[in-house]
Order: C-alpha cells, then sequence, then structure tokens
C-alpha cells in the first residue's frame, strides 16, 4: 500500500524544466562549481547525468564513483572503474546565454509554451519549443 507522500507525488508530479543537452552549474556535493551538460534526465528520481565537455574528444563525466572490480579468471587482474553517477536536479541551475545560472521559467510567446531564464527574462533558443496544444 503506497504511503501518504507518495500518493501526493503521484497526484501532483513535479514538472523538470531541465533538458538533455542544458549548460548547467553544480551548486551542491564534491563538484561544486564545476560547469557541464547535462547527457540523461531521469524526471521520476530527479536525477541527472552531467558531463564535463570542455574536451569534446574525452568527455568527463561529473559526479562520477569508483567501483572495484573483482578479477573473475585466474589471470585477469582487479580493476577500479570509474563509473558517472546521477546528480540530483536541486543541485544544477541552468546557465544562460549570458553565462549566468539562473533558474527557470515557462511563458506563452506566439502561441507556444518557452522556457525562459528568470534573472535575464531572455528565452533559450537552445531547446525544442513545446506547443501548447498539439493541432492535427
Amino acid at each position: 500500500m503506497p504511503t501518504k507522500s507518495e500518493l501526493k507525488k503521484l497526484a501532483h508530479p513535479t514538472k523538470n524544466k531541465i533538458r538533455k543537452g542544458d549548460r548547467v552549474l553544480i551548486i551542491a556535493g564534491k563538484d561544486k562549481g564545476n560547469q557541464g551538460v547535462v547527457i540523461a534526465v531521469s524526471p521520476k528520481e530527479h536525477k541527472v547525468m552531467v558531463v564535463d565537455d570542455s574536451n569534446p574528444d574525452q568527455p568527463v563525466a561529473l559526479n562520477a564513483v569508483i567501483r572495484h572490480r573483482k578479477p573473475r579468471m585466474q589471470n585477469e587482474k582487479g580493476s577500479r572503474v570509474t563509473i558517472p553517477a546521477p546528480i540530483d536536479i536541486s543541485n544544477v541551475k541552468v546557465i544562460d546565454a549570458k553565462g549566468n545560472p539562473t533558474r527557470i521559467g515557462k511563458r506563452v510567446e506566439d502561441g507556444k509554451l518557452v522556457r525562459y531564464s528568470k534573472k535575464s527574462g531572455e528565452t533559450f533558443v537552445d531547446g525544442p519549443d513545446l506547443d501548447t496544444k498539439e493541432k492535427k
């Protein structure tokens, strides 16, 4: 039987305003102050995966954790594997076109629902626009 808090979450789901491809600043945790690009968003868990794209040939995962791997075969060695870990959405802020960390709002412009920077008021053009009602 679901708990009262789980029922509230099902009745009023929160809408994530961060999308794949957004530039974000990490504001809490061990990688606080680092900037990166969102490569995956998990809306149900409220988590994002962030990669530092300063070197496009080899992107480095931010908030990476190390897992120790045991050898499976007799002549194989054990190793330490670096795995990217998700970050909670509340621990990142989107960076707007001016390079400032900001919160995101939504408003209707020209019949389309668009995201905008609450700090500067500019509309985000990097993500796809959402139609308020799909016309068929």
